[in-house]
């Protein structure tokens, strides 16, 4: 994969109808500490900057900028279905409709982008700790409808399993939902009383839970590529990436 590209294509076997990319933080205009490809209106940058940055995004991606459902995501678990009129709260969506995009913005948190094996349906989730942890993705597969198992993931750039410290309680709400959540936390690596969080097999185990076995990226971390990826974690003040995901109308 070539690292210098400002979008990255999903590795993964979805139908030919379905389209999805992942910007990075190359390709834009914004500067430090933004530079260059940030897409949130909501950290800081100038906001023709950022307006100009979502019309790169959609012109590399071959979509109408007005076809991009962003939202305003709150770390919470709500799902909203695009198209909607305005920026609706949420963290994931989906959509039925060709040309209409799932968009999910990110820097360390997980996105996450889901279809069907027809092409019929796709939806994106915002899957930091918090709404991971309170169900975003059982959310999302559940409104999508049809049979989970029917549905394909793929896993976008994240904070990797060796550098996302969390508390213990974070770990204790994992497993207050499943036990098994425990092998997705590490003591090696954390400083005393903290654990390394691995929210990759967190996902993994979430979207098994429900049905979804077609998983696939995962092997990213935002943290250790600076030069590719924003990072909320390592620079505090930083711009966001974007995972979409839309239905074409060609085959």
């Amino acid at each position: 994969m070539n690292s210098d590209m400002p979008l990255i294509k999903p590795d993964w076997p979805a139908p030919g109808r379905v389209r999805a990319v992942c910007s990075t933080r190359l390709g834009g205009v914004s500067e430090a500490p933004w530079d260059s490809f940030n897409l949130g209106s909501h950290v800081g940058d100038d906001p023709a900057r950022v307006q100009e940055n979502r019309q790169r995004l959609a012109t590399m991606a071959g979509i109408g900028p007005g076809d991009i459902g962003w939202l305003e995501q709150v770390h919470g678990t709500e799902v909203a279905s695009l198209p909607v009129n305005g920026v609706p709260r949420a963290d994931a969506s989906y959509t039925l409709q060709a040309g209409q995009a799932c968009v999910i913005m990110t820097a360390d948190c997980l996105p996450v982008l889901l279809c069907d094996e027809s092409g019929t349906r796709v939806g994106a989730a915002h899957a930091g700790w918090r709404s991971l942890c309170g169900g975003v993705l059982e959310a999302l597969v559940d409104d999508m409808g049809g049979k989970p198992t029917e549905l394909m993931a793929w896993l976008g750039p994240a904070i990797g399993p060796e550098r996302f410290e969390v508390g213990p309680e974070v770990r204790e709400a994992f497993l207050r939902h499943d036990p098994a959540a425990a092998s997705a936390f590490s003591e090696e690596g954390a400083r005393a009383g903290h654990f390394m969080a691995d929210i990759y097999l967190l996902a993994r185990q979430r979207l098994a839970e429900c049905g979804v076995r077609q998983v696939y990226g995962g092997d990213f971390c935002t943290v250790s590529e600076p030069q590719r990826f924003f990072s909320y974690r390592r620079d505090g003040q930083t711009g966001r990436m974007a995972s979409l995901i839309w239905i074409t109308d060609n085959s």
